[in-house]
């Protein structure tokens, strides 16, 4: 049995063989070119960054003016509560000073009955028994001619020297409690502004936490800036407040 033989025919084998060998081609030159892949990890690392300072920062100045609303809340409680007793104080001494007036008219409406009945042992304990506070005012009236000068004064009640020590006492403890009032007034102003500043940190903790979220990142930087600038503005806002 012969054998033919075709020159050639194992070079073409092996060149076909070799056209079909799947060689790999580099990736640099399969595939465009694209940003580096530690550019894109690097800014997400300094957004979260970022967002975990803002919400580092706005939880410290939050836990600060819960803190003070607290204590400018007890200081407002403590100056009501001073002012009303301060207040009561004045009423008292009001109420006694009036007892003293009236104790002081009825003598001397006494006295004045027996000095017109010309009965001088009864006008004399009378006069022993006015209250020192009444006396400077009675011979100051007496000093005038009461009986005789028309142009006296109509008694001694109405005496610029008739000074009832209680009265005096009364409008010194109402002017207390209407300063006390003021400072609770003012602790309250000062506690209703720290709790708005509440406000605005609530709002950036709801901003950066949600930052955390977006995936398209000029989104994200937006939300990023705006929770900045409303915490920047809270603590503008939280220094000039006082402090308690």
């Amino acid at each position: 049995m012969s054998t033919w033989y075709r020159p050639g025919a194992a070079e073409a084998t092996s060149v076909d063989t070799m056209a079909h060998v799947h060689v790999p081609v580099p990736h640099e030159i399969a595939e465009p070119p694209e940003e580096s892949p530690g550019k894109p990890a690097r800014a997400e690392r300094m957004l979260e960054i970022a967002a975990v300072l803002l919400l580092s920062l706005t939880t410290l100045a939050t836990a600060w003016s819960g803190y003070q609303a607290a204590r400018w809340s007890g200081e407002q409680s403590q100056s009501y509560a001073r002012a009303s007793a301060t207040r009561t104080r004045s009423q008292i001494a009001e109420t006694r000073g009036g007892q003293e007036r009236i104790q002081d008219l009825l003598y001397f409406n006494r006295w004045l009955d027996a000095d017109h009945r010309h009965d001088r042992g009864l006008a004399a304990l009378y006069v022993r028994r006015f209250r020192p506070e009444f006396l400077p005012a009675f011979h100051a009236w007496l000093a005038q001619r009461p009986f005789t000068n028309p142009h006296a004064i109509a008694g001694p009640l109405y005496m610029p020297q008739y000074r009832l020590a209680d009265e005096s006492r009364a409008d010194a403890f109402d002017h207390e409690a209407d300063a006390l009032y003021l400072t609770g007034t003012e602790a309250k102003s000062a506690d209703d502004h720290y709790i708005l500043s509440t406000v605005f940190f609530a709002a950036v903790l709801f901003f950066a936490g949600i930052s955390l979220r977006l995936e398209w990142r000029p989104l994200r930087v937006a939300v990023l800036g705006m929770a900045a600038a409303m915490l920047v503005s809270g603590l503008v806002f939280v220094a000039t407040l006082p402090v308690a």
